[in-house]
């Protein structure tokens, strides 16, 4: 047996600021592919460029759906995703309507979420749910978990990406415990230090969404890389044979 190296969760570059052009994008493309990152997220008007620029890349592309509030009605969501979709994006984070949630409205609030995840769903695509959870209280929280699982998502996230590092881990820990197994957990939060990715992971994250800055995505690999034990060649070359 050989030992293999693996991350303990997938590494998503954000490019979801308001100022984000394409000279940021040109750069954020360079960042993913010479580190091999797994995935970047952009705003909806950079889909089309990015999926251009990534090419045959694996990378991930992803964009946010009802950015930043929420607050869209659902045949609004579904037509940005839609577009998203046709643009390029495989991965879509929607932003759940909160001012609903609050309101009590657990039905709009599914119906918002369904019109992206089976959108995106049935493209083949995976849709994730964006909680707000600095805004809500704990069970509010726990109530939008809910939902989205009931919707289908296949990850949820904390925050847009601007929570501070002990606010997204924080977050994470609360979504994990609210979720149940099938659904993973996105740590979105502007990370900077390996020992604040170490802990996402440890409260419970499968991906880590920040700005990444070239030290930042060297250390994080280092820091969340394990050893497993991997085929020898010779049994590579058998299997093969």
């Amino acid at each position: 047996m050989t030992a293999l190296a693996r991350l303990t969760a997938r590494l998503e570059h954000r490019l979801t600021l308001p100022t984000d052009s394409l000279t940021d994008l040109d750069h954020a493309v360079a960042l993913v592919t010479e580190h091999d990152l797994q995935a970047l997220i952009v705003s909806p008007w950079l889909v089309k460029p990015a999926r251009r620029l990534l090419g045959r890349s694996p990378v991930r592309l992803g964009t946010v759906i009802g950015g930043e509030h929420g607050g869209q009605i659902g045949a609004v969501k579904a037509y940005e995703a839609s577009r998203a979709l046709e643009q390029g994006a495989v991965d879509l984070d929607c932003v759940l309507n909160a001012g609903a949630l609050i309101s009590g409205d657990d039905e709009a609030v599914l119906h918002d979420l369904l019109s992206v995840v089976e959108m995106a769903h049935a493209a083949l695509a995976t849709a994730g749910v964006v909680v707000e959870a600095a805004f809500l209280s704990d069970e509010q929280v726990r109530r939008a978990c809910r939902l989205a699982e009931r919707a289908g998502a296949d990850h949820v996230v904390g925050s847009s990406g601007e929570a501070a590092p002990t606010d997204g881990t924080a977050h994470v820990r609360l979504l994990r415990h609210s979720l149940g197994p099938r659904v993973e957990v996105k740590a979105a939060a502007r990370f900077a230090e390996a020992d604040e990715l170490r802990a996402a992971v440890a409260a419970g994250a499968r991906c880590i969404s920040t700005i990444f800055t070239a030290p930042l995505a060297l250390a994080a690999k280092a820091a969340l890389s394990v050893e497993h034990d991997g085929p020898s060649l010779r049994s590579r070359r058998a299997a093969v044979g």
